[in-house]
């Protein structure tokens, strides 16, 4: 059963040794000096899921993790607020010298660690986890990924390429002393899919883990087709997007197996792919659309037309151009000037070809995703 709304049950009681505080102190200076900082994470019973709260939370500071990603790109440079992984590496000390087991791996894959601030308060959530266990909790690790602090797991359609690591990454968040951490899913993405191929067999995709073995893990599930805001608001989580261009027709060659007979049908419109956005303060909504099946043009205007009142601020994530898709990306780019966007940091299936025609047209907006990568907004 769905949560249900905060003003229809009494405030959860919580001691204080409920709460895991973190408390950093500079000696040198007595409270309240700017430089003492208190950040608290809210124990799950304080996670909200509510569809019923139309705008999100405006968040102090939000910062992006990229635990997985198609490329790594350490050399090249960045504006104020983007870190490469060894730059942070470094500066962490967690990097005493230049090896290779030392760095992240690429994967053909997405996963995003987002933080919210706000005031004091801090919000975990992780969107997808990569293609495999391996390369999700190597990254994690070299990283220093917090996974204990996640409140939720977002996954953003039922491809492989983000549900590989999903059993992993779940059992990783509970073992670190969470009981259960929700996820929140749409029903579609349990069917078993492939693209179909040029010799008109079916190349299979490793199926999204079941229900069952999701709460074994430690998954609390949620299904739904509807939007939502979780962690106190702090992220919105779409639901089904609008398909509106006439362009952007979905994944080509993609194909389900029909129930009961199990025959391969068209499967091409993926509707069960979702985004996340979060209110930054100052800046507006930043997007993130894992794979942009529906289209990047798609997802922004239903993401416009739902909080009519903020602007939008970026996007990031994967944005499908490659591939059979490459034919739209004229029409694509021509739409994203529409949006006036100061952040396009694109990533995962987005192609070379497309990453070269937007940094041709959006310029310095052009933040590309590389794993290890911190954004700080």
């Amino acid at each position: 059963m769905l949560p249900s709304h905060p003003h229809e049950r009494s405030s959860p009681t919580v001691s204080v040794t409920e709460l895991a505080i973190s408390l950093h102190v500079d000696c040198e200076n007595e409270w309240p000096s700017h430089k003492h900082t208190l950040v608290v994470c809210f124990p799950q019973s304080l996670v909200t899921w509510d569809a019923n709260v139309k705008t999100p939370t405006v968040v102090d500071r939000l910062e992006v993790l990229v635990l997985v990603d198609n490329v790594t790109d350490n050399l090249s440079s960045n504006p104020a607020g983007v870190t490469t992984e060894w730059t942070f590496l470094r500066s962490s000390g967690r990097m005493q010298m230049m090896c290779g087991k030392a760095f992240c791996c690429a994967h053909h894959g997405l996963s995003l660690l987002l933080t919210a601030h706000v005031g004091f308060v801090r919000h975990s959530i992780l969107f997808d986890a990569g293609p495999e266990a391996a390369g999700f909790l190597r990254n994690a690790a070299v990283l220093g990924a917090d996974l204990s602090a996640v409140e939720a797991v977002v996954l953003s359609h039922g491809h492989w390429d983000h549900a590989g690591g999903l059993l992993a990454a779940i059992q990783a968040i509970t073992s670190g002393g969470r009981n259960k951490v929700d996820c929140f899913m749409h029903p579609d993405m349990f069917a078993q899919r492939g693209v179909r191929l040029a010799d008109k067999s079916v190349g299979e995709f490793e199926p999204v883990p079941g229900v069952d073995t999701l709460k074994a893990a430690g998954a609390a599930v949620h299904i739904t087709r509807e939007p939502a805001l979780i962690a106190e608001g702090a992220f919105f989580v779409s639901g089904e997007i609008p398909r509106v261009t006439a362009y952007e027709t979905g994944m080509p060659g993609q194909v389900r197996k029909s129930e009961p007979d199990g025959n391969w049908v068209p499967d091409e419109w993926l509707q069960d792919e979702r985004f996340v956005a979060v209110n930054v303060k100052g800046k507006g909504l930043m997007i993130f659309t894992a794979c942009s099946h529906a289209g990047v043009i798609n997802v922004l205007r239903h993401a416009k037309e739902t909080f009519p009142g903020i602007p939008l601020y970026g996007v990031m994530g994967g944005l499908h151009l490659s591939g059979a898709t490459e034919k739209i990306i004229p029409q694509t780019i021509a739409d994203l000037r529409f949006f006036d966007l100061k952040l396009v940091a694109a990533g995962h299936c987005t192609g070379w070809r497309a990453i070269n025609a937007l940094a041709i047209a959006m310029g310095d907006a052009l933040v590309p995703s590389a794993v290890g990568k911190r954004y700080v907004l």
